[in-house]
């Protein structure tokens, strides 16, 4: 099926999905865990159904594998708003499985399933559907699916789709288990920036992309390159989000943090929402850093997005807190 110009998604997200597998007992190791939960996991995957859960009509190109698990993810996309008709069965690699383990508030090592490859990075060219992803309204890919062929070609080809257009977004993601070297990291994402409008990620992630951690410098760098928003995640010290003509940091949310794997999806879904919308930036980001402190104190990630309602209500409290300081 193919999406005509007045079908038009307001988002479609490329990258990971498969199934994450976290401890329902909090604070051991895997090894001693005996209780599991199973939900549908990877950053795109994430992203798109937490822009979903904001109202907004949401895609996913992306691959399974021809297994329980891959028959799992489609369903539980549709079942959660997101339109899984470009999530396409590889049957050569089984589907990903990711386990964490939870220590709150700040360790939450992952565990990737995915050798020798995975089904979304099987991703070839031919297979897009170009038409729509030229008039997505958003388009929103991750550096993970630079790491491997096809799925680099891929990426390279529906930006050309793309022509730059407004609201193309990279988030930087970088995930080093994933690259042979930093270096290789580096050399993708800066080719990816030249056909991008905004770019997200954190300090360490825009040192890989631009060679800079400071988030002034990072951003600037960024915006050399030619992206119209640079958006710097600086954990405890909120979010900066920058234009050529205007800063604005945003501080962070104090929450009580259970698990901070699937905060920075969260805050994806809701940036998604939020320039879709045209808010300014000051909102956007405040709304985003609301969703993400909200999946951070909720234990799973895709079925944890919060409503915009619930967005919204931590968001205008933030803000009516730092008015009063």
């Amino acid at each position: 099926m193919t999406a005509t110009v007045n079908q038009a998604f307001d988002a479609i997200a490329i990258g990971r999905s498969g199934v994450d597998v976290y401890p329902l007992q909090v604070g051991l190791g895997l090894e001693d865990v005996t209780s599991f939960g199973k939900f549908l996991g990877g950053s795109a995957a994430n992203v798109a159904v937490a822009a979903a859960r904001l109202g907004n009509r949401t895609a996913l190109i992306s691959g399974v594998g021809n297994d329980p698990f891959g028959r799992y993810v489609r369903k539980e996309l549709d079942r959660l708003g997101v339109d899984n008709r470009f999530v396409t069965t590889h049957g050569d690699y089984p589907t990903p499985v990711t386990f964490c383990e939870i220590f709150p508030p700040d360790d939450f090592p992952l565990y990737f399933y995915r050798k020798p490859s995975a089904p979304d990075l099987q991703i070839e060219a031919a297979e897009l559907d170009l038409d729509a992803i030229r008039t997505a309204r958003l388009y929103w890919s991750t550096v993970t699916g630079l790491s491997e062929e096809p799925s680099r070609s891929a990426h390279f080809a529906a930006w050309e789709a793309r022509a730059r257009q407004p609201l193309t977004v990279l988030d930087l993601d970088y995930r080093p288990m994933f690259w042979d070297s930093p270096a290789a990291a580096t050399e993708q994402v800066q080719r990816a920036l030249a056909h991008v409008t905004v770019a997200v990620g954190n300090r360490e992630e825009c040192e890989i992309a631009v060679g800079e951690t400071n988030p002034h410098k990072a951003a600037d760098a960024l915006l050399d390159l030619g992206v119209e928003l640079a958006i710097v995640k600086q954990g405890p010290r909120g979010v900066l989000g920058k234009t050529k003509h205007s800063s604005v940091t945003v501080p962070p949310n104090e929450v009580d943090v259970v698990n901070g794997l699937g905060a920075g999806d969260a805050f994806g879904g809701s940036l998604i929402h939020g320039l879709l919308r045209g808010w300014q930036l000051e909102k956007t980001l405040r709304y985003a850093n609301a969703a993400g402190a909200i999946v951070a104190s909720r234990l799973e990630c895709s079925t944890a997005m919060p409503t915009a309602t619930e967005v919204s209500d931590l968001a205008e409290k933030t803000a009516v807190e730092a008015v009063n300081v």
